[in-house]
């Protein structure tokens, strides 16, 4: 049941994130659902919650759907009909409606397999992936690259989070970089820990080639 419910999953995702162009697209939850179900395994967490949290976790983010309360129904109903207990459709919903960083206003995960989860989520994020998926997202929303007039935020609203005009550069900072202090798990903090400090490379190079420095 619960193999052939994964593979129901996947082609639900898979029609849902076809176009997407943000850096959420399907080869994304690949990469969250290798990451977490290796998290999990080692923190011995409910690897079918883990996987199908990992699965839909974009299925219903606002920052790529229009409609994300619907989004929520959509799947609620698509677990319900294709046999999904109700005790862990609840565990999943549970999971992937409180993911996300939200300007660093989110809130912390009430169960094992949300923390590993969120953990592989933010594992993508950073490295170089991470550094790839930011400009990818800087880019499609119409985020300049760089421009020192335009200050950092130590600290925003979700609403700033996600409307405000800002930089590429400035998400480093804003989100980024802040990301391996929020990690749950163990093993989550030693991946970002490699991934923080191959960004943290990357940005000295990007300042010393913006100031001219040869």
């Amino acid at each position: 049941m619960n193999a052939e419910m994964i593979k129901i999953t996947e082609q639900f995702v898979k029609s849902i994130l076809v176009d997407d162009r943000t850096g959420h697209d399907y080869f994304h939850i690949h990469r969250v659902r290798n990451l977490a179900l290796h998290i999990g395994k080692i923190e011995r967490s409910n690897l079918f919650i883990v996987e199908m949290a990992a699965l839909l976790h974009d299925t219903i983010d606002d920052k790529i759907m229009d409609d994300p309360k619907g989004a929520i129904k959509h799947v609620t109903s698509f677990l319900h009909s294709n046999g999904v207990k109700s005790v862990d459709t609840q565990h999943i919903m549970d999971i992937i409606t409180s993911l996300s960083f939200k300007g660093g206003n989110g809130v912390p995960m009430k169960s094992l397999e949300g923390r590993v989860v969120q953990d592989a989520d933010r594992l993508d994020a950073l490295g170089a992936i991470g550094i790839a998926r930011a400009f990818t997202y800087g880019g499609i929303k119409g985020h300049v690259l760089y421009d020192p007039d335009i200050p950092l935020r130590e600290s925003m609203t979700y609403e700033q989070y996600r409307y405000e005009q800002s930089t590429t550069i400035n998400h480093f900072y804003e989100k980024l970089l802040r990301l391996s202090d929020k990690m749950n798990t163990e093993e989550g903090k030693k991946i970002a820990q490699q991934r923080h400090v191959f960004i943290e490379k990357y940005l000295l190079q990007f300042f010393e080639e913006w100031n001219g420095q040869l």
